[in-house]
Order: C-alpha cells, then sequence, then structure tokens
C-alpha cells in the first residue's frame, strides 16, 4: 500500500514541481515488488497514459485508483513501449474536478514485472462521495477520473443506483454503449466478465484483433489489453464511474474450467497460459492486490457493501468448478448435469457464498454472477436441451444455492449476469419445471456491449426461450447494459439498448423496466417501451 499525505490546496504547478525526492521516499513500501533498477524522472517515447485511468472496488474510506504506463500500447513484446526500470508514479485524489481540495496524494511505484501498471488503495476519503483522481509520471499528467465511495456500512441509505455490463468484443462492433453508461447517473458499474476476448478473429468492422491469432503469452494479452483500453468510449466510462470487475471465460480461453481449456486440455502448458492472462488482467483492471495473481490462481470472489442498503457478493464461476458435462455444449438427456457431486463453485467458495448471504443485514442481496443462472430450455416440446456451460449443465449444485436461499430465508435475492449476448428478465424458481413451486429470487440477464454485432429485438432462440421457459417475463437481443435503481422498498431494472454497433455513434433507449417489490420474490411487472430503430 502506498504512504499517502493529506495536501489541501495541492495544485496542477505543485503537482507537476514534485522532486524526486519525495517521489522515492513515498514509494519505498511498494520498492520491494521489483528487482529493476529505478528512474526517478523518466522520459517517454509518447503519452504514458495513452491507455487512461479508472478506479475500482469502492469502499466507505477509499477505492482503487488504476493506470499503467504505456506510452506505445501496442508494442508487439507486451512492454507497452516502456523500458525495463520502475518508475515512481505519483496520485491525487481531490474533493473537486479542478483539484483545489486535494484530499489524499501518494507514491506507486510501475514496475516492469507488472506491465508498469498502478493500483492505488488510497485510504481515508470520506464515505458516499465523489471525488476525483489524476495521476503523474515524469512531466505528464494523466487525466482526471472520477469516483465515488461507498456508504458507510451501517448507513441506512435510501438509494442507489448501479449499472451491470459484459462481453464486449472487439472485433464485432463498437463500444458505444459504454459511451452512453459514462453519462448515466450510476453510483458504480459491474463489470461481468468477457473484457476481453482471446481469439484471432478480425471481424468486418474495421476492428481486427491484434495481435491476429488467438492469444497465448503475456505478451500477447498485454497487446490485446492495450488494443481494447486505446478505445475511447470504454476509457470514457471508466473514467466516470468505479467498477466492480470479474472475469468469465475469454480473458483465458473460451469455457476453460478450473485447470482445462475449451478443448478439455490441462498441464503444464494451461496452467502457464492461465497465469499469462491473470497477469494481464490484474494489470489492466482496478483491482486491490488481494487479487494479485500466484501463478495460475487469483482470488476475485469477494463482498461489497452499499450502506444496509445492498450488497454484493461477486462469485467465480471459472477457477473452482468441475469439467462441463456431457462434452459441452448443448446437449438433450444429459444426466451428468444432475451429479450432486459436481460443483459450479468449489466447496469453501459455495459455503462462503451461503454463509455471508446468511449474515447479510442489507435489504438486497445481489450475486454478480458470470453465466445463466436460470434454467433456458431451448427444445421446442417435450424435449429439453440446456447449455452445459451455464448453471443448467450444474443443475444441483444450483438447487443446493436455491435450497440455502430459501432455508435461510433470504428474502430479496438477486441475480445479475452476463455472457449471453441477450437480456432475459426471469424468475428463480425452487423447481423450474413446475411453474407454481416457491420464487426464490429474481436474475436479470444483461446483452453484450459489442459480442455477437447489431442485434435484433428478437429471434427464433429467444421465441423459443419465452415459449418453453415461463419464468422468463422479458428477452431481447440488442446490444447495451443495464441499469437498477435500488430503493429499500423496491427494484427497478432498465434495460438500455442501442439498435447497432457496426458504425459509431448508435442513440441509446429504454427497451424496458423491470419492476421488483421487496419481501415479494419475484418479478412484478414489466414495462415494455418502443424499439429502438436503426
Amino acid at each position: 500500500m502506498s504512504r499517502f499525505t493529506s495536501t489541501p490546496g495541492f495544485s496542477r504547478r505543485r503537482f507537476l514541481a514534485l522532486g524526486s525526492g519525495f517521489s522515492l521516499a513515498a514509494a519505498l513500501p511498494v520498492a520491494g515488488l521489483s528487482a529493476a533498477p529505478a528512474r526517478a524522472e523518466p522520459r517517454f517515447s509518447g503519452d504514458p497514459f495513452a491507455l487512461g485511468v479508472a478506479s475500482g472496488d469502492p469502499e466507505p474510506d477509499g477505492a482503487v485508483l488504476w493506470t499503467r504506463l504505456a506510452p506505445d500500447p501496442l508494442a508487439a513484446d507486451g512492454r507497452g513501449g516502456m523500458p525495463g526500470y520502475k518508475v515512481p508514479v505519483t496520485w491525487q485524489i481531490a474533493e473537486d474536478p479542478g483539484f483545489r481540495r486535494v484530499r489524499r496524494a501518494g507514491v506507486e511505484w510501475a514496475v516492469p514485472e507488472l506491465g508498469h501498471s498502478v493500483h492505488a488503495e488510497v485510504r481515508g476519503l470520506e464515505p458516499d462521495r465523489e471525488y476525483w483522481y489524476r495521476f503523474r509520471a515524469g512531466r505528464h499528467v494523466s487525466e482526471a477520473g472520477r469516483t465515488r465511495t461507498a456508504p458507510a456500512a451501517d448507513a441506512g441509505i435510501a438509494s442507489m443506483a448501479f449499472a451491470f455490463v459484459s462481453c464486449q468484443n472487439y472485433p464485432d462492433g463498437h463500444f458505444t454503449a459504454f459511451r452512453h453508461l459514462a453519462g448515466e447517473d450510476v453510483d458504480v458499474v459491474v463489470h461481468l466478465g468477457d473484457y476481453i476476448y482471446e481469439g484471432g478473429g478480425q471481424g468486418t468492422v474495421g476492428r481486427g484483433h491484434l495481435p491476429a491469432r488467438e492469444i497465448h503469452s503475456l505478451a500477447d494479452y498485454r497487446v490485446r489489453y492495450g488494443q481494447y483500453k486505446l478505445d475511447p468510449d470504454l476509457q470514457a466510462e471508466h473514467a466516470a464511474h468505479p467498477w466492480i470487475v470479474v472475469l468469465d471465460d475469454h480473458e483465458v480461453d473460451n469455457n476453460w474450467a478450473d485447470g482445462l481449456d475449451g478443448d478439455d486440455v490441462g498441464g503444464a502448458e494451461f496452467a502457464a497460459r492461465r497465469a499469462a492472462a491473470f497477469q494481464a488482467y490484474y494489470e489492466n483492471l482496478p483491482l486491490r492486490r488481494s487479487s494479485l495473481p500466484a501463478g495460475p490462481h487469483m482470488q476475485l470472489y469477494r463482498r461489497l457493501s452499499y450502506g444496509t442498503l445492498a450488497q454484493f457478493h461477486v462469485v467465480d464461476t471459472r477457477q473452482f468448478r468441475d469439467n462441463q458435462a456431457c462434452g459441452d455444449g448443448r446437449q438433450f438427456d444429459c444426466d451428468d448435469r444432475l451429479d450432486p457431486a459436481r460443483t459450479m463453485l468449489g466447496a469453501e467458495q459455495e459455503a462462503w457464498l451461503l454463509d455471508g448471504l446468511t449474515r447479510s443485514r442489507t435489504t438486497w442481496d445481489v450475486m454478480a454472477n458470470q453465466i445463466m443462472t436460470m434454467q433456458g430450455d431451448s427444445a421446442e416440446g417435450i424435449e429439453q436441451a440446456f447449455g452445459m456451460d451455464t448453471w443448467d449443465g450444474y443443475a444441483a449444485a444450483r438447487q443446493r444455492l436455491f435450497d440455502g436461499v430459501e432455508k435461510r430465508g433470504i428474502g430479496n435475492f438477486v441475480v445479475v449476469t452476463g455472457d449471453a449476448h441477450r437480456s432475459v428478465a426471469a424468475d428463480l424458481k425452487h423447481d423450474f419445471d413446475d411453474p407454481a413451486s416457491a420464487t426464490v429470487g429474481v436474475e436479470f440477464l444483461g446483452t453484450s456491449v459489442s459480442s455477437g454485432g447489431n442485434g435484433s429485438d428478437q429471434d427464433e432462440w429467444g421465441r423459443i426461450w419465452l415459449q418453453e421457459n415461463p419464468h422468463m417475463k422479458f428477452h431481447n437481443v440488442q446490444r447495451g447494459y443495464g441499469v437498477c435503481e435500488v430503493t429499500r422498498e423496491s427494484w427497478r431494472t432498465d434495460y438500455r439498448v442501442v439498435p447497432y454497433v457496426s458504425t459509431p455513434g448508435a442513440p441509446v433507449a429504454t427497451r424496458a423496466r423491470v419492476h421488483v417489490t421487496a419481501g415479494r420474490p419475484g418479478i412484478r411487472e414489466v414495462e415494455q417501451l418502443a424499439v429502438p430503430q436503426p
């Protein structure tokens, strides 16, 4: 953790004029992370803050401030145009966008071993208020970002708002949704995975992947993140709100599961790939040092609270799961998916989740989840077909979770989910095959930012889903994000969609508003609004 100071009236001129003696002394607590030589006053070939700024994991007294020094983010060696020495990076956080009332300042080392990324864990702030932050490296100052601390744990706040988002495949389309999300009045953004895609796809809209092949090495992953994070819409959103992040599969390999890649190949080769992918993920997202990877292992499941109103239980559905049943894919009559020995979360995380839900004293408990929890029968008629990568492929593990929610009296259980590139609002049933069975909660499945291309209001898959799954109350296949307005009495999710992503500049509109009443499990009402047209 950095050494920080309270510095009221800390001007930009003074920020630029900070001497190397202050920088090196303040950065000493982190210096042990690197064996590289230090350079107190570095020179850069370009803007070292080309990848922008971000903040994340807000707590009542602070947040993580992120940047990564990369004057040449697409350099093939993965070093971002940086030399092999460590650089002190000064940060400030202020109560105003003009930085006239600087509340804290400090220094972190940007070290080559971590891609010259910076994760400043700021403490000593006031709860539930806006702050602005920026960085300095050498003579360069970053753009300013805005963040917001969480309310105090015992604060009886009346309302909060958050957005959830996922799946941004760069070649599939423009990140227009992020540009609109940057203008939304929300406290925090929850990113549910697939921040990058690992394949070599080139697409048809002039946004082909770099490198133009499937990525495996740390250098490859760093370049891919560099390409994504150069996107101005993504940068605008990161600078606008704090994020809570968790990865899914494409940050590593499609449909990987624990020690196996998507082709069921494990061993040392996949462990090395997973370690490289995890390191690049950490280097490029606003995560705490508690999530610093140890080889192919990374601590991602965690909790964040917003007063006594809402608690987020962020789960990890990749590192601890059993392999997908029956060879993965869409399967009929797969008995293995019903095996009670199979797990999605692993025994330790499953116990952690249920224990946390039991101990929670907030009005709403939100599970931030990567893959669809609800049952999704995709076969017409008596036959049933399910995707093995979702919780349908781990049906007994899902039942254990739902039984635990019921037995522990968790009254307002909400799941927000990504992955599927489509939006669905659904009741979570004790027995999905019996519509009259108890409702244990609600799931809001969110669409993609760009993955899948332009999309449409409805498609054949959605028609079958709505027909065969009466617990599903709304469906849409356009790109966008969800915005949730939460009070002690009610919950409303707005599905915000854009009509196209093949070109930039699409407008945004609300396709549906979904209402839930506190103390009454299940969806109360779906307001269907006009379909946005291209």
